[in-house]
């Protein structure tokens, strides 16, 4: 039996290639339950994965996606039987551990999470660890005491997968979110998606001298890290946090301490690779009942295991817009 799946190799010189082959099912790795892989979704971690690498992949030939929704095909774990839907983020699955590009995955057991009920597996997708770690944010920030009644939630590098994915979430919520954007093109998109205004980048990008700003923010879902984060901490209203999700601006930090001891704010670490699984089902319990379908398929652009070396490089270079959903068998 063979399936297909997109195959990351490297060559003598250290230069990688991707191309959809052939594989024998005895090549996939070792884990109680093997998948039939029906949608994966594309995200920055799979663009260093089919691309460069990223210091992410361990050994090659590789088969990348970090995320998958699927059926499953056979199971030596009495928690999963065949026919149940099943999806899976983190991990490192798609890094260390071959990944959801390809029409079978076989992982273990402990990293899946059944389908909630309500989703598909093409939504699930849609969703996938862009939209998961969005769902982690709002539930940090709630968790810490947000609430729509006091005031504007930032969402920073909006239009990106997790940007998209928070927009949506806060707007169905009642907040009134403002989104962030180096793309003023995606003004129109991003009010889709429920923004009730938009604050180009290039005005919270420099950092400034002064440690505390006019109190602006109730709080904010923040995918860019370096100078912008370190400005949105100077600006957030007393007790409020910052979900801190990515770092397409850095990783560097150039703040101080005077927000937190000031104005009592918090900085919230956001991981969604090592989740716990019943906050991993909590979450996607909360995606299921808290982000409007309609918003989810206006972010969506449908691709091919063929489409995916383009789209990795693309997403590496800020030009993908929303979620990508993989149709692997398509």
């Amino acid at each position: 039996m063979t399936f297909r799946a997109l195959v990351v190799e490297k060559d003598d010189e250290g230069k990688t290639s991707a191309s959809v082959q052939d594989l024998s099912e005895d090549r996939l790795p070792e884990g109680e339950v093997t998948v039939a892989v029906e949608y994966s979704t594309l995200n920055y971690k799979d663009g260093l994965c089919i691309g460069p690498g990223g210091g992410l992949v361990r050994t090659y030939p590789h088969v990348p996606g970090i995320d998958f929704a699927g059926t499953v095909e056979a199971s030596d774990d009495a928690r999963y039987k065949p026919g149940d839907k099943v999806v899976l983020t983190g991990w490192r699955v798609g890094e260390a551990h071959w990944g959801g590009y390809a029409e079978k995955a076989r992982v273990k057991a402990d990293w899946l999470v059944p389908l909630p009920e309500g989703l598909t597996t093409r939504q699930a997708m849609a969703v996938g660890t862009a939209g998961f770690t969005a769902m982690l944010a709002v539930m940090a920030l709630e968790d810490h005491g947000l609430n729509p009644d006091q005031g504007e939630v930032l969402v920073t590098g909006a239009a990106g997968g997790v940007g998209s994915v928070a927009t949506a979430i806060l707007a169905s919520r009642g907040y009134e979110v403002v989104g962030v954007t180096g793309r003023p093109e995606q003004e129109a998109y991003l009010k889709g998606l429920g923004a009730n205004r938009i604050v180009p980048r290039a005005d919270l990008a420099e950092t400034v001298k002064r440690p505390l700003e006019s109190e602006t923010w109730a709080g904010c879902v923040d995918a860019v890290g370096g100078a912008m984060l370190a400005r949105v901490l100077g600006q957030l209203k007393y007790g409020g946090s910052v979900a801190a999700v990515g770092l397409a601006g850095g990783a560097g930090l150039p703040a101080t301490v005077i927000p937190f001891l000031l104005r009592g704010v918090n900085l919230l670490g956001i991981d969604s690779v090592m989740q716990p699984y019943d906050n991993r089902v909590r979450a996607w319990g909360r995606v299921a009942a808290d982000l409007p379908m309609d918003k989810l398929e206006a972010m969506v652009e449908p691709a091919t295991l063929a489409d995916l070396p383009a789209l990795g490089a693309a997403i590496l270079k800020g030009g993908v817009r929303g979620r990508v959903v993989v149709d692997v068998t398509g």
